[in-house]
């Protein structure tokens, strides 16, 4: 091989795509067109292979090393950029994606909530005016705790938060997760679990409540609870979406509106997932921690759905 007349020959070809890659380097991939995002990829075959015969035939190693530089770079911008769209792709979503469909959706995720309050009133209706019910719902040996020993049960968290933790997490995203796979259901384990889960939180407030341990016990629920519920409600907004496509998929072929408003369902357990692991830590180390004042629980509680609430209401602009 004449290496004098295939330096020339190839030559090109590196100084092009030395050219790319500092225009990528400077100003990011986006600056490119696609035509030329396409012929990136090319040149980085093309010196990828130059860089093998040139090794092969043992050219002088500066140029072994330049092409070597080369492809690395070219490697760099093609395979770690394209991580780095999927990483700003996910901050985007979490940016203004989330909130967006949180609006799109809103009139599942209140009819989810609807039903867990609803569930919750008759609950605490039927706790008080009949005492014989609130048994079927709290377990007997919560009962006893609280009416008996008039004690709280939270602090049997104490001492071992991150395994307590962890295991809220698991719960919640089990529950969660079952709210959203009972769209399948059209919807029946979804509506099943969003009253069940309100009956209980309305009988075990009516239960403190008869106790004079409504303040300790709401101080607990605040702060985890601010994003706890509004998740569980997302999750069966998310269900009801599902629900909606096998029902009453409207213009749409069932197939097809499953996809529409199963896209929609996904993006709502995308948000779903951090705020039940920000919900966990915080019902594992902060809610049940005794040297932190019930006062500093509920403003914390209520500084957390407020911002819940002011970033699901974000519109771009």
């Amino acid at each position: 091989m004449n290496i004098q007349r295939w330096i020339a020959r190839r030559e090109p070809n590196w100084q092009r795509l030395d050219a790319l890659l500092r225009q990528i380097e400077k100003k990011g991939l986006k600056s490119l067109r696609a035509a030329e995002i396409r012929e990136l990829a090319s040149l980085y075959r093309s010196v990828a292979a130059d860089l093998a015969r040139a090794r092969t035939q043992q050219i002088g190693n500066t140029l072994i090393q330049s092409l070597q530089s080369l492809t690395t770079r070219a490697y760099t911008q093609i395979y770690q950029g394209s991580r780095r769209q999927e990483w700003q792709a996910i901050l985007k979503f979490y940016q203004w994606g989330l909130p967006s469909v949180v609006q799109k959706t809103f009139a599942y995720i209140a009819a989810a909530t609807a039903l867990f309050l609803v569930g919750a009133l008759v609950a605490w209706w039927y706790s008080w005016q009949n005492p014989s019910f609130m048994p079927l719902i709290v377990p007997e040996s919560l009962i006893t705790k609280v009416r008996d020993e008039h004690k709280l049960w939270m602090g049997s968290i104490v001492g071992v938060e991150p395994l307590a933790s962890s295991s809220i997490m698991i719960n919640n995203l089990s529950v969660s997760f079952g709210a959203v796979a009972g769209g399948m259901t059209a919807g029946l384990y979804t509506v099943y679990l969003m009253v069940f889960n309100g009956l209980l939180i309305g009988a075990v407030g009516t239960l403190v409540g008869q106790n004079n341990l409504a303040y300790p016990f709401w101080a607990f629920v605040f702060p985890h609870g601010s994003l706890e519920l509004p998740a569980i409600f997302f999750a069966g907004g998310a269900g009801f979406l599902l629900a909606r496509a096998i029902l009453f998929p409207g213009k749409y072929r069932r197939g097809d509106a499953l996809k529409f408003y199963g896209s929609q369902a996904v993006q709502l357990v995308f948000g779903i997932v951090p705020m039940l692991v920000i919900a966990g830590a915080i019902e594992g180390f902060f809610s049940p921690n005794p040297s932190v004042p019930d006062a500093i629980k509920y403003l914390a509680g209520m500084g957390l759905f407020v911002l819940l609430v002011l970033y699901s209401s974000r519109k771009k602009t």
